[in-house]
């Protein structure tokens, strides 16, 4: 099952090379690829007007689930035609579900996540230096305290789905658990597990909430990659996630996500790339 009219034209490749070009519909016109999205994290992009990004050539824009729940509120959004009407951007736009979240606020490293640190060895429970644990992750989701005023939140793979479908995005992300480079392989099998699970959830609960809300543009979800440094195990989560179907309905493109060193980069993307269908986009997480 899938959206009407929305899908993904492969325009051009590079003879035996993972390289393409192709271009994603989405009801707020198309995303010509490859393509940088900016990051509005709270429906703006610092010091930047909406016309503005149109002119530097911004063919999408995407903001923050969690931010936009705790400010100004999913509802406020959905009231405002969804987030493309909020932000008065005249183009698609991308969610992404939360799950950065659960690393930064659970370790209190915030973007850093390699072994970067004096010291830090190998830890599953580790956390930064002066720093407090504000997330804990348990097989059904995720129990928070927000940085804005430490009120108590939670977060599961249905949650996820129902705050982005308010916000409205055309492109949406399925609710993963991050690690980090610090945790052990142990570790890494079983949050993959987990979000695997999270991943069929956040289908099942995609396709309620699509039918439920009929007057509404179809949002595409894509499920993401995680797996760490290991081949085997990106290589297992590219390949559960290309194969899920549930209720019919099944991931309208993947993101990469995760954990690696930068040196890193290209040899994960490559081993995801060959595992996934060629006839769906890919958008490698910031």
């Amino acid at each position: 099952m899938r959206g009407t009219d929305l899908t993904f034209t492969k325009v051009a490749e590079l003879p035996g090379r993972r390289g393409r070009a192709g271009i994603i519909h989405t009801p707020h016109g198309d995303i010509p690829t490859p393509a940088f999205i900016p990051v509005g994290t709270k429906a703006t992009v610092k010091t930047v007007l909406p016309e503005t990004m149109k002119q530097l050539g911004a063919a999408a824009i995407l903001s923050n689930a969690y931010h936009l729940y705790l400010q100004p509120g999913p509802e406020v959004i959905d009231q405002a035609g969804g987030l493309a009407g909020f932000m008065n951007w005249n183009g698609p736009t991308f969610t992404d579900s939360g799950g950065f979240q659960v690393l930064s606020l659970g370790s209190g490293y915030k973007k850093v996540l390699s072994g970067e640190f004096t010291g830090s060895g190998r830890a599953d429970h580790t956390v930064a230096e002066k720093k407090e644990r504000h997330a804990h992750v348990d097989d059904e989701g995720v129990t928070f305290r927000s940085h804005l005023d430490g009120s108590r939140h939670r977060f599961t793979p249905e949650v996820s789905m129902q705050i982005q479908h308010q916000l409205g995005a055309d492109i949406m992300m399925a609710f993963d658990e991050l690690t980090t480079l610090l945790n052990s392989r142990e570790y890494q099998v079983e949050s993959l597990e987990r979000t695997r699970r999270w991943a069929e959830r956040c289908l099942v609960e995609h396709d309620r909430l699509t039918l439920e809300r009929v007057d509404k543009p179809y949002q595409m979800l894509y499920g993401v990659i995680q797996g760490a440094q290991y081949e085997d195990l990106r290589r297992k989560a590219a390949r559960d996630l290309s194969a899920m179907e549930v209720t019919g309905r099944s991931f309208d493109g993947f993101g990469i996500g995760g954990a690696f060193e930068k040196e890193n980069l290209a040899t994960i993307v490559d081993w995801v790339c060959e595992e996934l269908p060629e006839d769906k986009p890919r958008h490698l997480l910031g």
